[in-house]
């Protein structure tokens, strides 16, 4: 057994774990990274990248169909889905080097390729190492939450993990779950050629601002995707080719292949985290602000510390611990300037509070401010005026910012700058976007809050004539 120690113990080479390595590596301490599976863990290997290079393909092919608009002939998409997944197993390989062994151990960081266990409050065993670590960061991620339906562990499905290696073209996807994966594969697949049928107990997209997310649903039905709501799963049948997935209110789906999209859960069965001290609640492990755990020594980041379960959160957060772990500086974390965005067409974005949640926190005190899509010249232009965006502002200050639309996911990230650093809706006023961008709409909105207080004020409207009346 070969004893090691080290400044900083990470467990976990996703984008979190890699940031806090890479990080605190290059800036001389002793990093010691632990990865028992692939290196760039869920977002690399199963999560952003794959889905994102998937939408690519279905936008490809959707945008053969639909181009007569633009004056050239729309042609009928000849989808290879072996060869789109290919493309998907191309663009993960272009970007593993990034997150490879060999490029962190040129940080020099140890890296070990294997899970890791607690032993003590200090100590972790991966394999034949033993390593004992001033400060340790968990930042093991999350997998696909399967729950217990009956039926469900004899029917072939897949999930997140296992859906990019599928070659075979589903000719009726069904979807179990109504969040932003399942969405987003709902819209991937049928674009590609496939009948798909997503099956949400609740209401589908259920944590984004219901008017935005109408826009989106809307939409996937308009292309075909059958959405049922309110559809709880009691029982799932079947065979490979032949499954039927029943509900609660006696309705029955049936289709050729089940993608589970209900969730996620935090990956802590194999810590021992008891022997670390390190408590855990529901959602993955008790941190408090500075994201340390009830073991002062450990840390832990991203989707298994429990909170908003987003890769840039992860990144975000190993700059938090960083400046903690390595500096012993007091350091938070925050959550309000935190965007995310849901990548169907059209994107859905959000940062800080909705509408509902600005009047519950604010009351009167909110406007809530909105410009459309269809009065801009680009979105004109390109044919993509569905849409628009609604920002929450109090007492001149935005709070909170809801987008859907074309590039929703781009433009959000001038509220998060907002939000981040305390910004007015004048300096945001201020701001000269190239005309013609899709950006102009965040520019534009920020004139609308402004533009009743100068065109509709009769006090403005005295200034200017008592000003006229007097200069030569």
């Amino acid at each position: 057994m070969e004893q090691l120690k080290c400044d900083l113990l990470v467990i976990g080479a996703g984008s979190g774990g890699l940031s806090v390595a890479a990080g605190a590596a290059q800036m001389g301490a002793d990093v010691v990274l632990l990865e028992g599976h692939k290196m760039g863990g869920d977002c690399l290997n199963y999560g952003c990248v794959p889905s994102k290079a998937l939408i690519a393909s279905a936008k490809a092919a959707y945008g053969q169909g639909h181009t007569a608009g633009f004056g050239v002939a729309d042609q009928i998409p000849q989808v290879d889905y072996a060869a789109a997944m290919e493309h998907v197993a191309d663009v993960i390989a272009s970007i593993e080097p990034m997150d490879s062994q060999e490029r962190f151990e040129g940080f020099g960081v140890r890296v070990i390729r294997e899970f890791g266990r607690f032993i003590s409050p200090t100590q972790v065993q991966a394999g034949d190492h033993i390593i004992t670590a001033r400060r340790i960061v968990i930042a093991t991620g999350s997998s696909p939450l399967v729950p217990p339906i009956p039926g469900l562990a004899q029917v072939p499905y897949v999930t997140n993990e296992t859906l990019f290696d599928q070659r075979d073209k589903p000719d009726h996807l069904l979807i179990i779950g109504g969040g932003p994966i399942g969405m987003e594969m709902a819209q991937a697949h049928v674009r590609l050629g496939c009948k798909v049928t997503v099956i949400e107990g609740q209401r589908a997209l259920g944590k984004d601002d219901p008017e935005m997310a109408q826009v989106v649903l809307d939409g996937l039905r308009d292309e075909g995707v059958e959405i049922a709501e309110g559809a709880m799963v009691s029982r799932v049948r079947g065979t490979a080719g032949a499954i039927q997935v029943e509900t609660k209110d006696g309705s029955t789906f049936k289709g050729s292949h089940l993608l589970m999209a209900v969730g996620r859960k935090a990956n802590t069965g194999r810590l021992d985290l008891e022997a670390a001290g390190v408590a855990t609640h529901r959602a993955g492990i008790q941190v408090d602000d500075s994201l340390q755990t009830t073991n002062k020594r450990v840390y832990a980041i991203g989707d298994v510390a429990g909170g908003m379960q987003f890769t840039h959160v992860a990144g975000y957060q190993a700059g938090v611990i960083i400046r903690s772990a390595l500096f012993g500086l007091p350091s938070k974390a925050k959550t309000n300037h935190i965007p995310w965005a849901t990548y169907t067409d059209p994107e859905l974005a959000q940062v800080g509070l909705t509408e509902t949640q600005a009047r519950d926190v604010h009351g009167v005190k909110l406007e809530v401010v909105r410009f459309d899509y269809h009065h801009n010249d680009r979105a004109l232009a390109e044919r993509k005026t569905k849409g628009f965006i609604k920002v929450m502002v109090v007492k001149g200050r935005p709070v909170g910012a809801s987008i859907v639309g074309h590039q929703a996911g781009e433009l959000i990230g001038t509220w998060s700058l907002a939000l981040a650093n305390g910004l007015k809706m004048s300096q945001i006023a201020a701001m000269v976007a190239p005309y013609p961008t899709i950006g102009e709409i965040n520019k534009r909105v920020a004139g609308a809050y402004f533009s009743p207080r100068l065109f509709d004020s009769e006090k403005v409207k005295r200034a200017v004539r008592f000003v006229q009346r007097w200069i030569p």
